[in-house]
């Protein structure tokens, strides 16, 4: 189970990343037709608000590492919940 404070910072980034998104956007095109002056404003905007800071995390637990994204939920949980029958369409393998 992931502390509430790394949970509250991921919260925190994406709501950050969907704020400055179009300004963001406009930045860059600038910056590759060369703009100097774009690339310095780029700068001057918070770290968190970029993509690449955010963090997939299980929705259920929080846990960052082995995330399913076509679920939101980690391995652990996807395996668990598959077993109990609760995620529609999933039947463990046999053969």
């Amino acid at each position: 189970m992931a502390k509430e404070s790394m949970k509250a910072r991921d919260r925190k980034r994406l709501e950050l990343i969907k704020k400055y998104e179009t300004k963001r956007q406009e930045l860059r095109k600038r910056v590759k037709n060369g703009d100097f002056e774009a690339m310095l404003e780029l700068q001057k905007l918070p770290l968190n608000s970029s993509y690449v800071r955010y963090r997939n995390r299980c929705k259920l637990t929080g846990r960052p590492r082995g995330y399913i994204r076509q679920f939101g939920i980690s391995r652990i949980n996807f395996r668990e919940m598959a077993s109990n029958g609760l995620i529609p369409g999933i039947k463990k393998a046999s053969w």
